[in-house]
């Protein structure tokens, strides 16, 4: 049977499912996520859902191939549409934009009750799905990181509840736990990514330029002020 390996990007999600969780994969396309668990005995089954037929049918080919018919349904729906509230307590979303997730959450409202553990892997528009979860009865119980090559993913734990409101920098890059090995090198990242916007920025004379060009300055020095913090720690 075929053993599945995992990217460091959806090990991490791996990580943080909880033991014996019932778990529903939304946009699981080869469903390497749901079946790596089933396969180390994290999960007794799993949901793997997709907007598409293609995927779908792939996900059930790495069932077959790592002899895991009968213990992963697959269903074909939008978001989480075709899933009932009492059916799972922990929904994993990895790979897609932010706005996206957050549409899909939206469309569940369930999912901001009970005890459930949302696991999200937004790959753009992080900032906006972090102020929607702000706004909308979620908390974000905590952050981690993952790297492949050069590009850095961010991995949100949910869970139902109110939270403190985010800072700008949190907002922008997250609130990862300090003893994150790749916190330092993240903020770094993203100091730079504000240095290239603010250089366009400061080409043009509009003023809605320049009032863009002082929030990221103010995000700027919130972003140093967490680099300090985490570098301060490490020098402990």
């Amino acid at each position: 049977m075929k053993q599945i390996e995992l990217t460091p990007r959806l090990r991490t999600v791996a990580d943080l499912v909880p033991q014996g969780a019932r778990l529903a994969d939304v946009g699981t396309d080869h469903a390497y996520l749901p079946a790596w668990l089933l396969q180390h005995d994290r999960i007794g089954c799993a949901i793997a859902t997709d907007l598409r037929s293609g995927p779908l049918d792939r996900a059930r080919e790495t069932a077959s191939a790592c002899g895991l018919e009968g213990r992963m349904e697959f269903r074909l729906c939008d978001g989480l549409k075709g899933i009932a509230p009492e059916e799972v307590d922990t929904i994993t979303i990895a790979g897609m934009g932010g706005e996206t997730i957050a549409a899909i959450l939206e469309g569940a409202p369930w999912t901001r009750t009970g005890q459930r553990t949302l696991l999200l892997q937004p790959m753009s528009t992080q900032r906006e799905l972090r102020q929607w979860l702000q706004e909308n009865g979620y908390q974000i119980s905590q952050e981690l990181l993952a790297c492949e090559g050069e590009v850095f993913y961010n991995i949100l734990e949910v869970v139902p509840g109110q939270m403190p409101p985010l800072t700008r920098a949190e907002l922008w890059a997250g609130k990862q736990n300090l003893n994150d090995r790749l916190r330092g090198a993240y903020l770094s990242h993203e100091l730079k990514r504000i240095d290239r916007i603010a250089a366009g920025l400061k080409c043009s004379q509009t003023r809605v330029s320049r009032e863009r060009l002082e929030r990221l300055e103010l995000l700027r020095g919130e972003l140093l002020e967490m680099k300090k913090e985490w570098e301060r720690q490490w020098q402990q």
